[in-house]
């Protein structure tokens, strides 16, 4: 079947968490005929984040309020957001993007702001995919209040696995973080929190070996001791697994520059070596990964795809090939 062709737009962002909303608003404002696509409801990862204390301007925020917020500020300037999955973005001959969904339509533009972040990390072990949902989690705020009275595992070191730790125990009576090494990679306030909550202790220097349970749902952890190779095990009625992100760059056919990570390399423009293809935000090689970061690059993406929109226009009076 010949799948529904949608063309008129001057840009289409796809992700509508702070990236995709903050490049939604200032394309409003460029007065940019911008479509944005979102697969959930807009705000992305802020609706898995209970409280948000590091973007400037808010002291302290719930995660569902300030996307809230920032998804009226993307429509007071005219935004236009839809619900779908992107499936593929491709750069035809002729310079055009189709970006094509899984409700059969495909979307032209020349230029597109991939702003889609990407996805948790699997700890790829025995029993972690049975469990799924019977125990296993990806999402403190999500799932947390199923595991009121518990003693649940928070896997991993960094900044999102102490915060989800030191959010569970507001329903558990106990939080082990499994850490791999000795010592952990989140920042220095945020382990601070961590090692004063009485709620929470450290495991470290282990590695998750299998996530055991029944039908009725997660028991027990299999560890191994990364400096020895013994073993234990680790009575927990939840797991909740922190231990990477993968940026959803596979979205993109064709080849474009990428860390070894699979993150995309950008220009100071925010464009990938693919011509009229930008990106903002998670899916973007950086230092760190934050939501000033993310809108500070969907603000430089927005407008310099206004800049490579009048240089076509320009190229195209001149009768030159884009």
């Amino acid at each position: 079947m010949t799948p529904n062709r949608a063309n008129g737009y001057d840009v289409i962002i796809v992700g509508a968490g702070p990236a995709g909303l903050c490049a939604a608003m200032y394309a409003g404002r460029g007065m940019l005929k911008a479509l944005t696509i979102e697969r959930g409801a807009p705000g992305g990862e802020l609706l898995n984040t209970d409280l948000i204390e590091d973007y400037i301007g808010f002291e302290s925020i719930k995660g569902w309020e300030l996307a809230q917020k920032m998804t009226e500020h993307a429509k007071k300037f005219g935004a236009e957001i839809i619900t779908d999955t992107v499936e593929r973005i491709r750069r035809g001959a002729d310079g055009r993007f189709d970006v094509a969904t899984t409700r059969g339509t495909t979307y032209r533009a020349p230029a597109v702001i991939l702003t889609a972040g990407g996805t948790p990390v699997k700890l790829g072990v025995p029993g972690e995919k049975e469990h799924a949902g019977k125990g296993v989690s990806y999402c403190a705020v999500c799932d947390g209040a199923f595991f009121k009275g518990e003693v649940l595992a928070v896997v991993g070191g960094g900044d999102a696995a102490v915060e989800e730790a030191d959010y569970l125990t507001r329903y558990a009576t106990k939080v082990y973080i499994v850490h791999r090494r000795d010592q952990l990679r989140a920042s220095r306030i945020i382990q601070e929190r961590a090692f004063a909550n009485p709620k929470i202790e450290m495991v470290w220097n282990k590695r998750v070996l299998e996530i055991g349970g029944t039908e009725r749902g997660t028991d027990r952890l299999v560890l191994e001791d990364t400096l020895t190779g013994g073993r234990a095990t680790l009575a927990v009625g939840g797991v909740f697994i922190f231990v990477g992100f993968k940026p959803n760059s596979g979205l993109v056919e064709g080849h474009a520059k990428h860390d070894a990570a699979g993150y995309f390399i950008t220009d100071e423009r925010m464009m990938t070596s693919i011509p009229g293809l930008f990106a903002a935000g998670d899916v973007r090689s950086q230092l760190t990964r934050q939501i000033t970061t993310a809108v500070g690059d969907a603000t430089t993406a927005a407008i310099a795809v206004e800049k490579y929109l009048a240089g076509l226009r320009e190229r195209a009076k001149a009768g030159v090939a884009s």
